[in-house]
C-alpha cells in the first residue's frame, strides 16, 4: 500500500506514464488490436482532460495484488495497472469504472474536493451489480461501487457522465439525490429553489423564481420533518440580499 500511496501522490513516477491517447496503450501491447475501442477510449480521455483528471499507465508493483485500477479523489488522477490492460475488454471496463468515480467526484460539487456522490438513484441500479459488489467491497462503499461497476460494463455510460461534467450540466442532466441536493445547496453549489403558491377557489398554481423580493419563507426540512418560517429580503439567485418589495404570497423553500 505504501507503493500505491507513493504513486497516487505522484512522488513515484518511475514506470508511471501519462496516457494521451489509445496509441500509448497500443505501443505497450503491440500484439493486441485496440482499434475497436479507440473511439470511446479517446473520447473519455478528452472529457477527462477537460475536467482536470489525468490517466496514467503504471507498473504492477504500485498496486495491491489483483487491483486493476484506482481513482484518487485528492490528486484527481487515475491509474491503470499494466498487468491487466493488454485485454481491450478489461481496459475499457477499468476506464469506464474509474471514469465513473471521477464523474461521482464531479457530482459532489467539484473535483477539487475529496468527496464523491452517487449519480443515480440506488433503486435504478440493476440488483445484479449491487449483489456483485456486496461480496467484494465494504458495505459503506456499495452504493458508489454498484453504479460504477454497472457503468464499467456499459458502453457510453461513463462518457455521457463525463461530458456532462465537462459541460457544467451535471446537476441538470442527472437529478441529484435528496441528500446530495441538500449538501450542494448548503455549500452554494446549487441555488435554493423557491416556490410561489397562489391559492384560488379551484386550487393552486406554483412556480419558482430568484428575483429581488422581501417575503416570508416557510422552510420544510425533510430530514428533520420540521417546518419553520421567517421573513427577510431576498436577492438575485440564492443570495439573501437585494432590493425589497412587498407582497403577501406564501412561499415554500425546500432544502
Amino acid at each position: 500500500m505504501d507503493a500505491m500511496g507513493c504513486m497516487l501522490l505522484r512522488e513515484c513516477t518511475n514506470g508511471v506514464d501519462k496516457v494521451e491517447s489509445i496509441a500509448r496503450i497500443a505501443d505497450e501491447y503491440p500484439n493486441t488490436d485496440f482499434d475497436f475501442v479507440a473511439n470511446e477510449f479517446n473520447s473519455m480521455l478528452v472529457s477527462l482532460e477537460q475536467i482536470g483528471v489525468g490517466v496514467f499507465l503504471a507498473d504492477a508493483k504500485y498496486f495491491p495484488i489483483g487491483h486493476r485500477g484506482v481513482y484518487h479523489t485528492v490528486s484527481n488522477n487515475f491509474f491503470l495497472n499494466k498487468a491487466f490492460m493488454h485485454r481491450p475488454s478489461t481496459l475499457m471496463s477499468v476506464m469506464r469504472h474509474e471514469g465513473w468515480h471521477a464523474a461521482q467526484d464531479c457530482m459532489a460539487g467539484t473535483i477539487d474536493n475529496s468527496l464523491v456522490a452517487i449519480i443515480l438513484p440506488e433503486e435504478d441500479v440493476p440488483s445484479v451489480w449491487r449483489k456483485m459488489v456486496e461480496s467484494t467491497y465494504p458495505s459503506a462503499a456499495v452504493p458508489w461501487e454498484a453504479e460504477a461497476s454497472w457503468a464499467g460494463k456499459t458502453e457510453g455510460m461513463t462518457q455521457k457522465a463525463l461530458e456532462s461534467c465537462a459541460a457544467g450540466t451535471m446537476w441538470s442532466d442527472y437529478e441529484p439525490t435528496p441528500m446530495t441536493r441538500e449538501w450542494l445547496q448548503e455549500n452554494n453549489y446549487l441555488p435554493h429553489i423557491e416556490y410561489d403558491f397562489y391559492f384560488y377557489p379551484r386550487g393552486y398554481h406554483r412556480h419558482h423564481h430568484h428575483n429581488y423580493q422581501r417575503h416570508k419563507h416557510v422552510h420544510y426540512h425533510w430530514r428533520k420533518d420540521m417546518i419553520h418560517s421567517h421573513k427577510h429580503s431576498h436577492g438575485e439567485g440564492h443570495r439573501h440580499h437585494g432590493r425589497s418589495s412587498r407582497h403577501s404570497r406564501s412561499k415554500f423553500h425546500f432544502h
